[in-house]
């Protein structure tokens, strides 16, 4: 198989299946009669996997638990035999995978670091001489010289890591083993994969952050049920991945066909309407602050399925109330929605999310705590929810959210959301704002409930 020098790992029809067996003696049966009746059921991990990435690219790898992530990784790495496709990956790859893998329990950490080193390819010497750095970077002191079975799990990732970032990787391959290090170094490993990046270097790491796989990654590949689902930029791949999530049971099959025909370049060009969202110009606000521009439409837009409760009409109200998106800086508004209970619903809560155009979680509001939410709304109520706010950001383009939280029969979680619900452009300077956004005080969010009939 020859690929092109610009790609750093090449996949084809990759998969991954495992033999389960009922009873340990079927284990044997199965050896006696090879070729004959199968003593075993097979479960597919991993399932036709295509997959390019190109040399110096980062990627993030998303889903639910189960959905393969970390099987696809380990194949990748070679710690994971293949069960059919074909795979190429050029350079050296430095794995930090699941706790566990790769380290002996009983050597000590010193013993572990001279181990593994070895086995990523450095010499003796090189080695040695680094051992002082990583020993300085993974700071877990006397532990050092202790057998890693008396680590915590973040001493585990702190020497993992240190050890991987001091091999010279062409290949870096992370598994959301620094979502149990403290934050402190998290900080520090991040800014040290900014210098990997630096460098040149390729990396694939899988992570359940939203803000990580956007602020690291070229692109994100999402994968459900073993299936590589959709390959793109890292904010169409999460709003996918979060809509999937989200879905009832009874939806999923028709959203993961979705998201498959997206992959294929299918996904029709019209941008998706929320229900009840004008399209109608609107009159102009004063020109000190802000005006509507009926061009200005989010193309991004992702509803979650209503469990119960339907968000109408997102939209931001200058302090006439008028409706405006395009804002001036420093100047006082109001994003506000509608919310149509369809059902009876407990502890509810409504939420708001200002983001970038990378889709960066830049600031948002909720109208009450965890577990402080509205005792109860009765099916046929309309809610209107009132998030104030100074623009007090740099001039530039940015999304909002919309969501509802609460409980419907016994279940918690998103009554209805919308991602990219909206979109407003900043004009003008706001002033003592030297960085992306002031950290002034916001007023907080007003909920008025009408009772149905």
């Amino acid at each position: 198989m020859t690929v092109a020098r610009s790609v750093a790992i090449h996949a084809r029809g990759l998969g991954k299946a495992y033999s389960v067996y009922a009873h340990p003696s079927d284990r044997l049966k199965q050896m006696l009669w090879p070729g004959g009746r199968r003593f075993y059921t097979e479960f597919v991990a991993v399932r036709d996997v295509d997959l390019d990435v190109m040399r110096g690219e980062t990627v993030g790898i998303v889903g639910r638990n189960g959905s393969g992530k970390s099987t696809l990784l380990r194949m990748i790495c070679g710690t994971l035999a293949r069960s059919t496709g074909t795979l190429q990956v050029e350079g050296r790859v430095a794995p930090i995978l699941a706790l566990g893998a790769g380290f002996n329990a009983e050597f000590t950490g010193r013993e572990n670091v001279l181990v593994n080193a070895a086995v990523l390819g450095l010499s003796d010497a090189v080695i040695r001489d680094r051992l002082d750095s990583i020993a300085a970077f993974a700071d877990i002191g006397a532990f050092f010289d202790r057998p890693v079975m008396s680590y915590s799990s973040g001493m585990y990732a702190r020497l993992a890591f240190a050890v991987a970032i001091h091999v010279d990787p062409d290949i870096l391959v992370i598994d959301e083993i620094l979502a149990v290090g403290d934050e402190a170094f998290n900080r520090k490993c991040f800014a040290r994969i900014e210098e990997i990046k630096r460098t040149g270097a390729t990396i694939l790491f899988v992570s359940h952050s939203p803000n990580l796989v956007v602020e690291l990654c070229d692109r994100a590949v999402l994968m459900d049920a073993g299936e590589r689902l959709l390959t793109s930029d890292p904010k169409t791949v999460l709003s996918r991945y979060h809509r999937l999530l989200y879905a009832p049971r009874a939806q999923t099959a028709a959203i993961r066909e979705e998201i498959r025909q997206l992959d294929r370049g299918e996904e029709p060009a019209a941008r998706k309407s929320i229900p009840g969202s004008p399209r109608a110009a609107h009159a102009p606000a004063r020109a000190s602050t802000g005006r509507y521009d009926p061009k200005l439409q989010p193309e991004s837009t992702v509803e979650y399925a209503a469990r119960g409760a339907r968000i109408r009409e997102p939209r931001i109200l200058d302090d006439s109330g008028r409706r405006v998106n395009v804002l001036v800086a420093g100047a006082r508004y109001t994003y506000t929605y509608d919310v149509e209970f369809l059902e009876d619903a407990f502890q509810v809560r409504f939420g708001m999310m200002i983001k970038l155009v990378t889709g960066f979680e830049l600031a948002g509001q909720a109208s009450h705590a965890a577990r402080k939410g509205i005792e109860h709304v009765p099916a046929g109520s309309v809610a209107t929810v009132r998030f104030p706010f100074r623009a007090l950001v740099v001039p530039g383009v940015y999304f909002l959210n919309s969501g509802v939280l609460g409980i419907r029969d016994e279940e918690g979680g998103y009554l209805h959301r919308i991602l990219d619900a909206a979109i407003f452009r900043v004009e003008g300077s706001p002033g003592r704002v030297t960085g992306a956004i002031d950290l002034s005080d916001q007023a907080a969010a007003i909920v008025q409930i009408r009772p149905p009939g």
